[in-house]
């Protein structure tokens, strides 16, 4: 995608960028947010489930996540958008689990098993410092909606230990507003997935009936928080708000409202990747879901393209599949 002319809007010079969470780091606030935060897990209310669950004494429920954090893996992931990726990676953690129950989710193993490893904050802040140190251009928290307060118990920790990268909080946008309240001024990039439009749609895939009006409200947040996505002289992204969108098979009327959301309600000039790698995963099968059980033909990705752009967005990711 070229920056050049009337894009330089959306240009802003290395030099001039600093993290986000550093000014609140000087202030003291960083340490405040943890506690805020910590705080609304003795009857927990971290996300939209509300589950009332105690998780400071271990209590779990949706999630199955208690006090600490569990880590599936990390590392610098070279599969993510270019302007994340570049030439080192996006230095991403994913987290265990997930309050979505999709049921054609890719990487079921890790939001639906309870893999990886449990971690303090100790833990979760090294992490940080050894992906910056390999060179990552960004921390990529995956998959964090229900473990924003350990996220920020953690952060001040690798703040004092030199953190210095963007973080990108990359969600399926089932977030609490008052978690996204916590994490402003904290956050530089927001990478939400918009799943579904359809209310009996997404409680019959997501196991979730509130995830669209859920997701509308938490990514006008997100945008009022970061704008529209920036990017440095290298293309990298700096701050600001990318949207995902997985085109699902058959569901073209859901892509189109989506699109016009975006455009209508957040900004035309909104960075969106329309995404066309749906296959039949996680309980998708010929019995079960059937409907969903094929992968996604090259003339539903080009509907799902031009939907995006008869709603008037323009900033497309380049990629494709076919």
């Amino acid at each position: 995608m070229s920056y050049q002319h009337t894009d330089q809007p959306f240009v802003i010079s290395s030099r001039d960028f600093e993290p986000a969470y550093l000014a609140l780091h000087r202030r003291g606030e960083l340490v405040k947010r943890a506690e805020q935060a910590l705080a609304e897990m003795a009857s927990c209310r971290v996300c939209p489930r509300d589950c009332g669950v105690d998780r400071l004494a271990n209590e779990t429920a949706v999630c199955h996540i208690g006090r600490y954090a569990r880590v599936s893996s990390y590392f610098p992931h070279f599969g993510e958008e270019d302007c994340l990726r570049g030439r080192r990676g996006s230095g991403t953690i994913f987290f265990t689990s997930c309050n979505l129950r999709c049921v054609f989710c890719q990487n079921y193993e890790i939001s639906q098993v309870l893999s990886g490893d449990e971690v303090g904050p100790a833990e979760l802040a090294a992490m940080m410092l050894e992906l910056q140190a390999v060179g990552c251009h960004n921390i990529n928290f995956v998959t964090p909606e229900h473990v924003v307060p350990q996220l920020l118990e953690a952060l001040p920790l690798a703040v004092e230990a030199g953190l210095r990268l963007p973080l990108v909080y990359n969600t399926s946008a089932y977030d609490a507003l008052h978690s996204l309240h916590l994490l402003d001024g904290i956050i530089d990039i927001y990478m939400p997935d918009f799943k579904l439009w359809d209310e009996r749609l997404s409680l019959k895939y997501l196991k979730a009936k509130d995830y669209p009006a859920v997701a509308r409200a938490a990514l006008k947040e997100m945008h009022r928080q970061v704008g529209d996505l920036k990017v440095d002289e290298r293309g990298l992204a700096k701050r600001g708000l990318l949207v995902r969108h997985l085109v699902m098979p058959g569901l073209p009327e859901e892509t189109k409202a989506i699109m016009r959301f975006l455009a209508d309600e957040v900004s035309r000039d909104t960075y969106v990747n329309v995404m066309a790698q749906y296959y039949p995963a996680g309980k998708v099968t010929a019995v079960k879901y059937s409907e969903l059980n094929r992968h996604l033909r090259r003339d539903e990705h080009r509907a799902a393209l031009q939907a995006a752009a008869a709603a008037g967005l323009w900033r497309l990711d380049e990629r494709r599949l076919f």
